[in-house]
């Protein structure tokens, strides 16, 4: 007894110690944001010449407000979005490697895009706000019905490897008939490689007004039930003895993920590794609950994929490289490096 209170008592000043580094990190984040934001606002195909006429040209003042911070912002949040997602889906499957595409929502997106393109006659691109609407729209149903039909397969989501199982099927499934409508319709080619290659060149103010009502809803739902997290963690049986609702808070979290997976993905298509990314640098920075963890992998995400988005449009100015393209290099080359010096502290150890 005596013992396992001095633990106890040992355990007050690291976590104390992980809550002060959380609080930091998640300042760290927010300064590092606002930042970001600012140049996003400065960065486009004509330099930083608008910013520098804001005041006189209202040629300049549109370029800003309606174009470059609206994208700006939307990155962020669609950024926020997949790095809280791939936080719920880490520790939902207790898997370092699960993404918030896990479940299908990615396929059932760019099918609902594709479809959508076919039947409207447009692109991504155009220029009326009831055609991009239009695309999104078909595409987050899309992805809000692949996540349903992995549920009716996995027949609810009690059982963490059937629903696995079920959303790798529905993803392959609908992958191929994404594949047989763009076959059959070959004038959508390029805009769906624009979508699937990811990009935020097409975010207005009212997509950045759907994407902060669904980052607010799923950041308070999973700090809400990132108990049952927490609880999974020790395994479902400790879990489930130490009284959490398992079934109704794993539902609560899928949820979450799906919602904010499909609003993303629907806004600014499929973006790779962030969601994967986010969570990992996070916990490599500071060990905490799940409450905290998800949150700061939002934050996280969100940092990720401006400053992916900032580069994108810089490198290479006029022109830019497709985002998803950018995050996929680095987010690949920073875990190929992460496996890299886990193997050899591995092999020193031995």
């Amino acid at each position: 007894m005596s013992s396992s209170m001095a633990a106890s008592l040992s355990d007050i000043p690291a976590l104390s110690s992980n809550r002060h580094r959380a609080a930091w990190l998640m300042l760290a984040l927010v300064l590092i944001s606002v930042l970001l934001i600012a140049v996003g606002a400065a960065v486009g195909s004509t330099g930083f010449e608008s910013l520098m006429h804001l005041a006189d040209d209202p040629v300049a003042r549109q370029i800003v407000t309606e174009i470059r911070l609206p994208r700006t912002v939307g990155a962020w949040l669609a950024g926020g979005l997949l790095g809280l997602a791939g936080a719920i889906a880490q520790g939902l499957f207790r898997n370092p490697l699960a993404d918030p595409y896990l479940l299908g929502s990615a396929s059932g997106a760019t099918l609902g895009g594709a479809l959508a393109m076919t039947w409207l006659g447009v692109a991504p691109a155009s220029a009326s706000l009831l055609a991009r609407m239009g695309i999104t729209g078909v595409a987050f149903v899309g992805a809000a019905g692949a996540v349903i039909l992995t549920l009716i397969l996995a027949r609810g989501a009690q059982h963490t490897l059937r629903l696995l199982l079920a959303g790798v099927i529905v993803g392959v499934v609908l992958g191929a008939a994404r594949d047989l409508v763009e076959l059959s319709s070959p004038e959508i080619l390029q805009a769906m490689q624009a979508f699937t290659l990811g990009t935020t060149a097409f975010v207005g103010w009212s997509a950045v007004g759907m994407m902060f009502g669904s980052w607010l809803l799923c950041a308070v739902t999973a700090w809400a039930l990132a108990r049952a997290l927490d609880g999974l963690t020790l395994g479902e049986a400790t879990a489930a003895s130490l009284g959490l609702p398992l079934g109704p808070m794993r539902a609560g979290l899928i949820a979450a993920m799906a919602l904010a997976t499909g609003t993303a993905v629907a806004h600014t298509g499929l973006i790779a590794f962030v969601g994967l990314a986010a969570p990992h640098l996070v916990r490599s920075m500071v060990r905490v609950t799940h409450p905290w963890h998800v949150l700061l992998s939002g934050l996280m995400g969100a940092v990720l994929l401006l400053a992916a988005d900032v580069l994108a449009r810089w490198l290479i100015a006029p022109q830019e490289l497709p985002v998803g393209v950018l995050t996929a290099a680095l987010g690949g080359t920073y875990l190929l490096w992460l496996m890299h010096r886990r193997s050899s502290s591995a092999g020193g150890g031995l």
